[in-house]
Protein backbone atom coordinates (compact mmCIF):
# COMPACT_ATOMS: atom_id res chain seq x y z
CA UNK A 1 0.00 0.00 0.00
CA UNK A 2 2.89 2.29 0.78
CA UNK A 3 4.23 1.61 -2.72
CA UNK A 4 0.98 2.79 -4.25
CA UNK A 5 1.16 6.03 -2.32
CA UNK A 6 4.79 6.58 -3.29
CA UNK A 7 4.11 5.98 -6.99
CA UNK A 8 0.96 8.04 -7.34
CA UNK A 9 1.67 10.67 -4.61
CA UNK A 10 -2.01 11.30 -4.49
CA UNK A 11 -4.81 9.86 -2.39
CA UNK A 12 -7.19 10.72 -5.21
CA UNK A 13 -5.42 8.16 -7.34
CA UNK A 14 -5.91 5.66 -4.56
CA UNK A 15 -9.66 6.36 -4.78
CA UNK A 16 -9.49 5.84 -8.52
CA UNK A 17 -7.71 2.52 -8.09
CA UNK A 18 -10.29 1.33 -5.59
CA UNK A 19 -13.24 2.17 -7.88
CA UNK A 20 -11.81 1.83 -11.37
CA UNK A 21 -8.95 -0.61 -10.94
CA UNK A 22 -6.35 1.55 -12.78
CA UNK A 23 -3.79 4.28 -12.19
CA UNK A 24 -4.60 7.82 -13.21
CA UNK A 25 -2.40 8.74 -16.12
CA UNK A 26 -1.32 5.12 -16.72
CA UNK A 27 -2.35 3.06 -19.68
CA UNK A 28 -4.21 -0.01 -18.52
CA UNK A 29 -6.90 -2.13 -20.06
CA UNK A 30 -10.27 -1.37 -18.62
CA UNK A 31 -11.71 -4.10 -16.41
CA UNK A 32 -15.25 -5.30 -16.16
CA UNK A 33 -17.38 -4.60 -13.14
CA UNK A 34 -16.77 -8.07 -11.65
CA UNK A 35 -13.03 -7.76 -12.22
CA UNK A 36 -13.02 -4.34 -10.58
CA UNK A 37 -14.84 -5.79 -7.57
CA UNK A 38 -12.33 -8.62 -7.24
CA UNK A 39 -9.44 -6.19 -7.59
CA UNK A 40 -11.13 -3.90 -5.12
CA UNK A 41 -11.34 -6.79 -2.61
CA UNK A 42 -7.68 -7.74 -3.10
CA UNK A 43 -6.54 -4.16 -2.49
CA UNK A 44 -8.70 -3.86 0.61
CA UNK A 45 -7.31 -7.17 1.93
CA UNK A 46 -3.75 -6.09 1.18
CA UNK A 47 -4.55 -2.78 2.79
CA UNK A 48 -5.75 -4.54 5.97
CA UNK A 49 -2.89 -7.04 6.11
CA UNK A 50 -0.40 -4.16 6.08
CA UNK A 51 -2.33 -2.74 9.01
CA UNK A 52 -2.64 0.73 7.46
CA UNK A 53 -4.22 2.99 9.97
CA UNK A 54 -6.29 6.05 8.95
CA UNK A 55 -6.99 8.79 11.33
CA UNK A 56 -10.38 10.40 10.84
CA UNK A 57 -10.95 13.43 13.10
CA UNK A 58 -11.15 11.96 16.59
CA UNK A 59 -11.53 8.37 15.34
CA UNK A 60 -8.73 5.85 14.90
CA UNK A 61 -9.84 3.05 12.64
CA UNK A 62 -7.88 -0.20 12.50
CA UNK A 63 -9.34 -2.01 9.54
CA UNK A 64 -8.24 -5.50 10.62
CA UNK A 65 -10.34 -6.13 13.67
CA UNK A 66 -11.70 -2.84 15.03
CA UNK A 67 -15.48 -3.12 15.35
CA UNK A 68 -17.18 -0.12 13.69
CA UNK A 69 -20.85 0.65 14.32
CA UNK A 70 -23.34 1.54 11.55
CA UNK A 71 -23.63 5.13 12.81
CA UNK A 72 -19.85 5.53 12.71
CA UNK A 73 -19.74 4.19 9.14
CA UNK A 74 -22.33 6.77 8.06
CA UNK A 75 -20.40 9.52 9.79
CA UNK A 76 -17.15 8.43 8.20
CA UNK A 77 -18.69 8.38 4.72
CA UNK A 78 -19.99 11.92 5.16
CA UNK A 79 -16.85 13.52 6.65
CA UNK A 80 -13.87 14.83 4.77
CA UNK A 81 -10.55 13.17 5.39
CA UNK A 82 -7.31 14.76 6.61
CA UNK A 83 -4.98 17.08 4.82
CA UNK A 84 -3.87 14.49 2.31
CA UNK A 85 -6.97 15.52 0.35
CA UNK A 86 -8.83 12.32 -0.01
CA UNK A 87 -12.46 13.37 0.11
CA UNK A 88 -14.23 10.11 -0.34
CA UNK A 89 -13.46 6.43 -0.14
CA UNK A 90 -16.86 5.41 -1.30
CA UNK A 91 -19.54 3.82 0.78
CA UNK A 92 -17.40 0.92 1.87
CA UNK A 93 -19.26 -1.54 4.02
CA UNK A 94 -16.64 -1.69 6.71
CA UNK A 95 -18.59 -4.08 8.92
CA UNK A 96 -19.12 -6.55 6.07
CA UNK A 97 -15.50 -6.35 5.06
CA UNK A 98 -14.38 -6.68 8.64
CA UNK A 99 -16.53 -9.76 9.29
CA UNK A 100 -15.47 -11.45 6.06
CA UNK A 101 -11.86 -11.03 7.10
CA UNK A 102 -12.55 -12.20 10.63
CA UNK A 103 -14.33 -15.26 9.26
CA UNK A 104 -11.37 -16.01 7.02
CA UNK A 105 -8.95 -15.58 9.91
CA UNK A 106 -11.17 -17.66 12.17
CA UNK A 107 -11.31 -20.48 9.60
CA UNK A 108 -7.53 -20.50 9.30
CA UNK A 109 -7.20 -20.50 13.09
CA UNK A 110 -9.65 -23.38 13.46
CA UNK A 111 -7.81 -25.39 10.81
CA UNK A 112 -4.55 -24.80 12.67
CA UNK A 113 -6.17 -25.79 15.99
CA UNK A 114 -7.54 -29.02 14.48
CA UNK A 115 -4.18 -29.76 12.90
CA UNK A 116 -2.53 -29.29 16.27
CA UNK A 117 -5.13 -31.53 17.92
CA UNK A 118 -4.70 -34.31 15.37
CA UNK A 119 -0.89 -34.09 15.57
CA UNK A 120 -1.02 -34.14 19.36
CA UNK A 121 -3.37 -37.14 19.32
CA UNK A 122 -1.05 -39.05 16.99
CA UNK A 123 1.96 -38.21 19.16
CA UNK A 124 0.16 -39.25 22.34
CA UNK A 125 -0.91 -42.53 20.72
CA UNK A 126 2.66 -43.22 19.53
CA UNK A 127 4.05 -42.43 22.98
CA UNK A 128 1.45 -44.66 24.62
CA UNK A 129 2.37 -47.57 22.35
CA UNK A 130 6.06 -47.07 23.04
CA UNK A 131 5.51 -46.80 26.78
CA UNK A 132 3.37 -49.94 26.66
CA UNK A 133 6.20 -51.84 25.00
CA UNK A 134 8.75 -50.48 27.45
CA UNK A 135 6.57 -51.25 30.46
CA UNK A 136 6.61 -54.95 29.63
CA UNK A 137 10.38 -54.90 29.87
CA UNK A 138 11.11 -52.16 32.37
CA UNK A 139 7.84 -51.88 34.27
CA UNK A 140 8.50 -54.54 36.90
CA UNK A 141 12.06 -53.31 37.23
CA UNK A 142 10.97 -49.70 37.68
CA UNK A 143 8.36 -50.70 40.23
CA UNK A 144 10.98 -52.78 41.99
CA UNK A 145 13.37 -49.84 41.90
CA UNK A 146 10.75 -47.48 43.30
CA UNK A 147 9.76 -49.88 46.04
CA UNK A 148 13.43 -50.45 46.84
CA UNK A 149 14.13 -46.74 46.88
CA UNK A 150 11.15 -46.18 49.16
CA UNK A 151 12.42 -48.84 51.59
CA UNK A 152 16.06 -47.77 51.74
CA UNK A 153 16.94 -47.88 55.45
CA UNK A 154 18.71 -45.01 57.20
CA UNK A 155 22.46 -45.26 57.69
CA UNK A 156 23.60 -46.62 61.04
CA UNK A 157 25.97 -44.02 62.48
CA UNK A 158 29.14 -45.52 63.90
CA UNK A 159 32.85 -44.83 63.90
CA UNK A 160 34.49 -47.44 61.70
CA UNK A 161 37.39 -49.33 63.26
CA UNK A 162 38.98 -49.88 59.85
CA UNK A 163 38.50 -51.73 56.60
CA UNK A 164 37.87 -55.42 55.90
CA UNK A 165 38.69 -57.02 52.55
CA UNK A 166 37.59 -60.60 51.91
CA UNK A 167 38.30 -63.12 49.15
CA UNK A 168 35.49 -65.63 48.72
CA UNK A 169 36.32 -69.23 47.85
CA UNK A 170 34.39 -72.12 46.32
CA UNK A 171 31.45 -72.22 43.94
CA UNK A 172 28.50 -69.85 43.83
CA UNK A 173 26.62 -71.11 46.88
CA UNK A 174 29.72 -71.62 48.98
CA UNK A 175 30.69 -68.02 48.23
CA UNK A 176 27.13 -66.87 48.87
CA UNK A 177 27.05 -68.34 52.37
CA UNK A 178 30.53 -66.97 53.10
CA UNK A 179 29.57 -63.44 52.01
CA UNK A 180 26.59 -63.51 54.39
CA UNK A 181 28.89 -64.50 57.23
CA UNK A 182 31.40 -61.76 56.40
CA UNK A 183 28.67 -59.09 56.51
CA UNK A 184 27.64 -60.25 59.98
CA UNK A 185 31.27 -60.28 61.12
CA UNK A 186 31.94 -56.78 59.77
CA UNK A 187 28.79 -55.49 61.48
CA UNK A 188 29.81 -56.75 64.90
CA UNK A 189 33.40 -55.56 64.60
CA UNK A 190 32.14 -52.09 63.53
CA UNK A 191 34.35 -52.03 60.43
CA UNK A 192 33.79 -51.00 56.82
CA UNK A 193 33.39 -53.96 54.46
CA UNK A 194 34.74 -53.72 50.92
CA UNK A 195 32.54 -55.51 48.37
CA UNK A 196 33.81 -59.11 48.45
CA UNK A 197 36.11 -60.44 45.77
CA UNK A 198 34.86 -63.65 44.16
CA UNK A 199 36.91 -66.77 43.56
CA UNK A 200 38.76 -66.71 40.23
CA UNK A 201 41.09 -69.66 40.80
CA UNK A 202 38.53 -72.46 41.15
CA UNK A 203 38.25 -75.53 38.94
CA UNK A 204 35.59 -73.75 36.84
CA UNK A 205 37.93 -70.87 35.95
CA UNK A 206 35.11 -68.33 36.24
CA UNK A 207 36.32 -64.71 36.33
CA UNK A 208 32.96 -63.17 37.20
CA UNK A 209 33.06 -60.15 39.46
CA UNK A 210 30.61 -59.53 42.30
CA UNK A 211 28.57 -57.14 40.16
CA UNK A 212 28.37 -59.72 37.34
CA UNK A 213 26.24 -61.94 39.60
CA UNK A 214 24.72 -59.76 42.30
CA UNK A 215 23.06 -56.34 42.29
CA UNK A 216 25.91 -54.53 44.05
CA UNK A 217 24.11 -51.21 44.57
CA UNK A 218 21.14 -52.91 46.20
CA UNK A 219 23.51 -55.00 48.33
CA UNK A 220 25.13 -51.83 49.69
CA UNK A 221 22.03 -49.71 50.25
CA UNK A 222 19.83 -52.46 51.70
CA UNK A 223 22.33 -53.09 54.50
CA UNK A 224 23.28 -49.49 55.25
CA UNK A 225 21.41 -49.56 58.57
CA UNK A 226 23.70 -52.36 59.75
CA UNK A 227 27.12 -51.98 58.19
CA UNK A 228 29.08 -49.64 55.95
CA UNK A 229 29.92 -51.32 52.63
CA UNK A 230 32.04 -49.65 49.96
CA UNK A 231 32.91 -50.70 46.42
CA UNK A 232 36.59 -49.90 46.83
CA UNK A 233 39.19 -48.75 49.32
CA UNK A 234 40.19 -45.11 49.83
CA UNK A 235 43.11 -44.02 47.57
CA UNK A 236 45.72 -44.23 50.34
CA UNK A 237 44.82 -47.83 51.19
CA UNK A 238 44.55 -48.78 47.52
CA UNK A 239 48.21 -47.84 47.17
CA UNK A 240 49.01 -50.02 50.18
CA UNK A 241 47.29 -52.97 48.48
CA UNK A 242 49.08 -52.28 45.19
CA UNK A 243 52.39 -52.32 47.04
CA UNK A 244 51.43 -55.63 48.71
CA UNK A 245 52.12 -54.34 52.21
CA UNK A 246 48.77 -55.15 53.81
CA UNK A 247 48.00 -57.78 56.45
CA UNK A 248 46.26 -61.03 55.40
CA UNK A 249 45.06 -64.05 57.32
CA UNK A 250 42.65 -67.00 56.97
CA UNK A 251 40.11 -66.93 59.80
CA UNK A 252 39.54 -70.08 61.82
CA UNK A 253 36.61 -72.20 60.64
CA UNK A 254 33.39 -72.51 62.68
CA UNK A 255 34.36 -69.60 64.96
CA UNK A 256 32.03 -67.69 67.24
CA UNK A 257 31.79 -63.92 67.42
CA UNK A 258 34.20 -63.58 70.35
CA UNK A 259 37.00 -64.94 68.14
CA UNK A 260 36.52 -62.09 65.69
CA UNK A 261 36.21 -59.45 68.41
CA UNK A 262 39.27 -60.66 70.35
CA UNK A 263 41.57 -62.10 67.66
CA UNK A 264 40.68 -60.45 64.36
CA UNK A 265 39.61 -56.92 65.29
CA UNK A 266 42.97 -56.02 66.93
CA UNK A 267 44.70 -56.62 63.58
CA UNK A 268 42.31 -54.19 61.89
CA UNK A 269 42.84 -51.55 64.56
CA UNK A 270 46.61 -51.95 64.22
CA UNK A 271 46.86 -51.98 60.42
CA UNK A 272 43.65 -50.12 59.50
CA UNK A 273 43.13 -52.76 56.78
CA UNK A 274 42.79 -56.54 57.04
CA UNK A 275 42.38 -59.09 54.26
CA UNK A 276 40.63 -62.40 55.05
CA UNK A 277 41.67 -65.02 52.52
CA UNK A 278 38.86 -67.52 53.24
CA UNK A 279 35.13 -67.04 53.78
CA UNK A 280 33.58 -70.53 53.72
CA UNK A 281 32.29 -71.93 57.04
CA UNK A 282 34.03 -69.21 59.07
CA UNK A 283 31.08 -68.77 61.47
CA UNK A 284 29.67 -71.41 63.78
CA UNK A 285 26.33 -73.03 63.11
CA UNK A 286 25.14 -72.60 66.68
CA UNK A 287 25.92 -70.64 69.83
CA UNK A 288 25.69 -67.23 68.14
CA UNK A 289 23.42 -64.36 69.25
CA UNK A 290 20.00 -64.45 67.61
CA UNK A 291 20.57 -61.02 66.04
CA UNK A 292 23.70 -62.38 64.32
CA UNK A 293 21.77 -65.33 62.90
CA UNK A 294 18.96 -63.08 61.69
CA UNK A 295 21.41 -60.73 60.02
CA UNK A 296 22.95 -63.66 58.16
CA UNK A 297 19.47 -64.56 56.90
CA UNK A 298 18.69 -60.97 55.94
CA UNK A 299 21.80 -60.80 53.79
CA UNK A 300 21.11 -64.13 52.09
CA UNK A 301 17.38 -63.83 51.47
CA UNK A 302 17.15 -60.11 50.80
CA UNK A 303 20.40 -58.26 50.19
CA UNK A 304 22.05 -60.79 47.85
CA UNK A 305 19.79 -60.21 44.88
CA UNK A 306 20.95 -61.38 41.45
CA UNK A 307 21.54 -58.88 38.65
CA UNK A 308 18.47 -57.82 36.62
CA UNK A 309 19.73 -59.80 33.60
CA UNK A 310 20.04 -63.04 35.59
CA UNK A 311 16.74 -62.46 37.38
CA UNK A 312 14.94 -61.81 34.10
CA UNK A 313 16.12 -64.97 32.36
CA UNK A 314 15.67 -67.08 35.48
CA UNK A 315 12.07 -65.89 35.84
CA UNK A 316 11.47 -66.58 32.15
CA UNK A 317 12.58 -70.20 32.56
CA UNK A 318 10.24 -70.58 35.54
CA UNK A 319 7.38 -69.08 33.53
CA UNK A 320 7.99 -71.47 30.62
CA UNK A 321 7.90 -74.43 33.01
CA UNK A 322 4.80 -73.15 34.81
CA UNK A 323 2.89 -72.87 31.53
CA UNK A 324 3.08 -76.67 31.24
CA UNK A 325 2.19 -77.40 34.86
CA UNK A 326 4.11 -78.29 38.02
CA UNK A 327 7.77 -79.23 37.83
CA UNK A 328 10.48 -80.90 39.87
CA UNK A 329 14.05 -79.64 39.97
CA UNK A 330 16.63 -82.40 40.10
CA UNK A 331 20.05 -81.24 41.25
CA UNK A 332 21.84 -84.11 39.54
CA UNK A 333 25.45 -83.68 40.65
CA UNK A 334 26.97 -86.11 38.22
CA UNK A 335 29.42 -83.87 36.39
CA UNK A 336 33.01 -84.88 35.71
CA UNK A 337 34.55 -82.61 38.35
CA UNK A 338 32.25 -83.94 41.10
CA UNK A 339 33.08 -87.57 40.29
CA UNK A 340 36.82 -86.88 40.05
CA UNK A 341 36.87 -84.92 43.33
CA UNK A 342 34.75 -87.41 45.27
CA UNK A 343 36.35 -90.51 43.76
CA UNK A 344 32.91 -91.99 43.08
CA UNK A 345 32.73 -93.99 39.87
CA UNK A 346 29.69 -96.26 40.21
CA UNK A 347 28.48 -97.25 36.73
CA UNK A 348 31.59 -95.91 34.95
CA UNK A 349 33.62 -98.07 32.58
CA UNK A 350 37.38 -98.64 32.92
CA UNK A 351 38.28 -95.80 30.54
CA UNK A 352 36.11 -93.33 32.47
CA UNK A 353 37.53 -94.44 35.83
CA UNK A 354 41.06 -93.86 34.53
CA UNK A 355 40.08 -90.44 33.19
CA UNK A 356 38.55 -89.39 36.51
CA UNK A 357 41.59 -90.57 38.47
CA UNK A 358 43.98 -88.59 36.27
CA UNK A 359 41.86 -85.49 36.75
CA UNK A 360 41.90 -85.87 40.53
CA UNK A 361 45.68 -86.02 40.58
CA UNK A 362 45.93 -83.01 38.25
CA UNK A 363 44.59 -80.63 40.91
CA UNK A 364 46.92 -80.40 43.91
CA UNK A 365 44.35 -78.64 46.14
CA UNK A 366 42.16 -81.75 45.95
CA UNK A 367 43.94 -83.36 48.85
CA UNK A 368 42.32 -86.80 48.84
CA UNK A 369 43.87 -88.86 46.05
CA UNK A 370 43.44 -92.56 46.85
CA UNK A 371 39.73 -93.24 47.22
CA UNK A 372 37.82 -96.50 47.54
CA UNK A 373 34.72 -95.76 45.49
CA UNK A 374 32.68 -98.80 46.63
CA UNK A 375 33.34 -98.18 50.30
CA UNK A 376 32.52 -94.48 49.97
CA UNK A 377 29.27 -95.25 48.16
CA UNK A 378 28.17 -97.73 50.83
CA UNK A 379 28.71 -95.02 53.45
CA UNK A 380 26.32 -92.74 51.56
CA UNK A 381 29.07 -90.26 50.62
CA UNK A 382 28.66 -90.47 46.84
CA UNK A 383 26.11 -88.66 44.70
CA UNK A 384 23.26 -90.81 43.44
CA UNK A 385 23.83 -91.94 39.86
CA UNK A 386 21.20 -91.13 37.20
CA UNK A 387 20.06 -94.77 37.34
CA UNK A 388 19.77 -94.73 41.16
CA UNK A 389 17.89 -91.44 40.96
CA UNK A 390 15.36 -92.88 38.51
CA UNK A 391 14.65 -95.82 40.84
CA UNK A 392 14.28 -93.52 43.85
CA UNK A 393 11.80 -91.18 42.14
CA UNK A 394 9.76 -94.09 40.81
CA UNK A 395 9.67 -95.71 44.26
CA UNK A 396 8.33 -92.43 45.71
CA UNK A 397 5.52 -92.48 43.13
CA UNK A 398 6.63 -89.30 41.37
CA UNK A 399 4.34 -88.83 38.35
CA UNK A 400 6.17 -90.05 35.25
CA UNK A 401 4.68 -87.18 33.22
CA UNK A 402 5.96 -84.51 35.61
CA UNK A 403 8.44 -82.06 34.14
CA UNK A 404 11.91 -82.67 35.57
CA UNK A 405 14.34 -79.79 35.24
CA UNK A 406 17.97 -80.89 35.59
CA UNK A 407 19.88 -78.20 37.49
CA UNK A 408 23.43 -79.21 36.67
CA UNK A 409 26.22 -78.98 34.15
CA UNK A 410 27.04 -81.65 31.58
CA UNK A 411 26.26 -85.12 32.91
CA UNK A 412 29.30 -87.36 32.75
CA UNK A 413 28.66 -90.13 30.23
CA UNK A 414 26.07 -88.04 28.40
CA UNK A 415 22.97 -89.66 26.92
CA UNK A 416 24.15 -93.17 27.82
CA UNK A 417 23.95 -92.38 31.54
CA UNK A 418 20.69 -90.43 31.21
CA UNK A 419 18.88 -93.13 29.22
CA UNK A 420 17.34 -94.91 32.24
CA UNK A 421 16.19 -91.65 33.83
CA UNK A 422 14.73 -90.39 30.55
CA UNK A 423 12.89 -93.66 29.97
CA UNK A 424 11.26 -93.40 33.40
CA UNK A 425 10.57 -89.65 33.13
CA UNK A 426 10.39 -88.58 29.48
CA UNK A 427 9.82 -84.88 30.26
CA UNK A 428 13.44 -84.13 31.12
CA UNK A 429 14.45 -80.53 30.41
CA UNK A 430 17.36 -78.18 31.02
CA UNK A 431 17.77 -74.45 30.61
CA UNK A 432 19.55 -75.15 27.33
CA UNK A 433 16.38 -76.80 25.95
CA UNK A 434 13.94 -74.17 27.23
CA UNK A 435 15.44 -70.91 25.96
CA UNK A 436 17.30 -69.82 22.85
CA UNK A 437 21.10 -70.23 22.73
CA UNK A 438 21.40 -66.48 22.19
CA UNK A 439 19.67 -65.87 25.54
CA UNK A 440 22.21 -68.03 27.37
CA UNK A 441 25.19 -66.68 25.46
CA UNK A 442 25.97 -63.80 27.90
CA UNK A 443 26.23 -66.32 30.77
CA UNK A 444 28.09 -69.14 29.08
CA UNK A 445 31.66 -69.82 30.21
CA UNK A 446 30.64 -68.30 33.56
CA UNK A 447 29.72 -71.24 35.75
CA UNK A 448 28.59 -69.08 38.67
CA UNK A 449 26.19 -67.11 36.49
CA UNK A 450 24.77 -70.31 35.00
CA UNK A 451 24.42 -71.71 38.53
CA UNK A 452 22.54 -68.55 39.52
CA UNK A 453 19.92 -69.34 36.86
CA UNK A 454 19.53 -72.85 38.26
CA UNK A 455 19.25 -71.40 41.77
CA UNK A 456 16.27 -69.23 40.78
CA UNK A 457 14.49 -72.19 39.18
CA UNK A 458 15.30 -74.42 42.17
CA UNK A 459 13.75 -72.21 44.83
CA UNK A 460 10.63 -71.72 42.68
CA UNK A 461 10.03 -75.41 41.89
CA UNK A 462 7.21 -77.52 43.28
CA UNK A 463 9.68 -80.17 44.43
CA UNK A 464 13.44 -79.94 44.85
CA UNK A 465 15.55 -83.10 44.87
CA UNK A 466 19.36 -82.99 45.32
CA UNK A 467 21.37 -86.16 44.69
CA UNK A 468 24.10 -85.14 47.15
CA UNK A 469 24.22 -82.75 50.09
CA UNK A 470 26.58 -80.19 48.60
CA UNK A 471 26.57 -76.44 49.07
CA UNK A 472 23.80 -75.75 46.56
CA UNK A 473 21.62 -78.50 48.01
CA UNK A 474 21.99 -77.11 51.53
CA UNK A 475 21.57 -73.42 50.68
CA UNK A 476 18.54 -74.08 48.45
CA UNK A 477 17.02 -76.32 51.15
CA UNK A 478 17.31 -73.52 53.71
CA UNK A 479 15.96 -70.93 51.29
CA UNK A 480 12.93 -73.11 50.55
CA UNK A 481 12.31 -73.49 54.28
CA UNK A 482 12.48 -69.71 54.60
CA UNK A 483 9.90 -69.37 51.80
CA UNK A 484 7.39 -71.48 53.71
CA UNK A 485 8.83 -74.99 53.99
CA UNK A 486 8.47 -75.78 50.31
CA UNK A 487 8.64 -79.46 49.40
CA UNK A 488 12.27 -80.59 49.39
CA UNK A 489 13.33 -84.23 49.32
CA UNK A 490 16.40 -85.02 51.39
CA UNK A 491 17.53 -88.46 50.19
CA UNK A 492 19.07 -90.84 52.68
CA UNK A 493 21.79 -92.03 50.32
CA UNK A 494 23.27 -94.66 52.62
CA UNK A 495 19.89 -96.36 53.03
CA UNK A 496 19.00 -95.91 49.36
CA UNK A 497 22.11 -97.55 47.89
CA UNK A 498 21.60 -100.51 50.24
CA UNK A 499 17.98 -100.93 49.15
CA UNK A 500 18.84 -100.40 45.47
CA UNK A 501 21.54 -103.06 45.56
CA UNK A 502 19.07 -105.52 47.12
CA UNK A 503 16.46 -104.71 44.47
CA UNK A 504 18.97 -105.05 41.61
CA UNK A 505 20.13 -108.45 42.93
CA UNK A 506 16.55 -109.71 43.31
CA UNK A 507 16.51 -109.70 47.11
CA UNK A 508 13.62 -107.23 47.11
CA UNK A 509 10.66 -107.11 44.77
CA UNK A 510 9.40 -103.75 43.48
CA UNK A 511 6.50 -103.43 45.94
CA UNK A 512 8.69 -104.06 48.97
CA UNK A 513 11.45 -101.83 47.65
CA UNK A 514 9.01 -98.95 47.01
CA UNK A 515 7.38 -99.31 50.43
CA UNK A 516 10.73 -99.20 52.25
CA UNK A 517 11.86 -96.13 50.31
CA UNK A 518 8.61 -94.30 51.13
CA UNK A 519 8.74 -95.18 54.82
CA UNK A 520 12.37 -94.08 55.11
CA UNK A 521 11.63 -90.69 53.56
CA UNK A 522 8.28 -89.88 55.16
CA UNK A 523 9.91 -87.12 57.25
CA UNK A 524 12.50 -86.07 54.64
CA UNK A 525 10.48 -83.44 52.79
CA UNK A 526 11.79 -80.21 54.30
CA UNK A 527 9.26 -79.99 57.11
CA UNK A 528 10.01 -77.90 60.24
CA UNK A 529 12.71 -79.52 62.39
CA UNK A 530 15.34 -78.50 64.89
CA UNK A 531 18.96 -78.37 63.87
CA UNK A 532 21.00 -81.20 65.27
CA UNK A 533 23.77 -79.78 67.46
CA UNK A 534 26.94 -81.83 68.10
CA UNK A 535 29.27 -79.81 70.36
CA UNK A 536 32.85 -79.79 69.16
CA UNK A 537 31.97 -81.43 65.83
CA UNK A 538 30.50 -78.70 63.62
CA UNK A 539 31.09 -80.67 60.40
CA UNK A 540 28.85 -83.46 61.62
CA UNK A 541 25.98 -81.33 62.90
CA UNK A 542 23.29 -79.70 60.80
CA UNK A 543 24.51 -76.84 58.67
CA UNK A 544 23.03 -73.45 59.60
CA UNK A 545 22.20 -72.62 55.99
CA UNK A 546 20.19 -75.81 55.44
CA UNK A 547 17.93 -75.03 58.39
CA UNK A 548 18.16 -71.39 59.59
CA UNK A 549 15.57 -71.99 62.29
CA UNK A 550 16.14 -68.61 64.01
CA UNK A 551 14.80 -66.92 60.86
CA UNK A 552 11.86 -69.22 60.13
CA UNK A 553 8.21 -68.67 61.09
CA UNK A 554 7.38 -70.21 64.47
CA UNK A 555 5.82 -73.67 64.45
CA UNK A 556 4.01 -75.47 67.20
CA UNK A 557 6.24 -78.51 67.20
CA UNK A 558 9.82 -78.79 66.12
CA UNK A 559 11.30 -82.27 66.20
CA UNK A 560 14.90 -83.25 65.46
CA UNK A 561 15.40 -85.04 62.17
Amino acid sequence: MHRLLKICHDWQQFYTILHHGQFSGCTRRKKTSSQRKRNHSRIIIRYMNNRLRLRVNKYFLIMSGYKVSTAEIKELNEKEFDKKGVRYLGKINVVKMKYSMVARARLITEIKIWAIRVTTLVLVWACAMQLGALSRTWGPRVVQHWSSAASVPPTRPYKSNGYLMVSSNGGLNQMRAGICDMVAIARYMNVTLIVPELNKTSFWNDHSQFNDIFDVDYFITSLRDEVQIQKELPPTLKRVVEEGSFYSMPPVSWSNMSYYLNKVLPHIEEHELLHLTKTDARLANNGLPTEVQKLRCRVNYNALRFTPAIEKLGRKIVEILRQKGPFLVLHLRYEMDMLAFSGCNEGCNATEVDELTKMRYAYPWWKEKVINSKKKRKAGLCPLTPEETALTLRALDIDKNLQIYIAAGDIYGGKRRLATLEEAFPNLVKKETLVQPSELLPFQNHSSQMAALDYIVSIESDIFVPTIGGNMAKVVEGHRRFLGFKKTLLPDRQLLVNLIDKYNTGKLNWEKFSLLVKDAHASHWGTPTKRIVIPGKPKLEDYFWSNPQECLPPTEELSPM
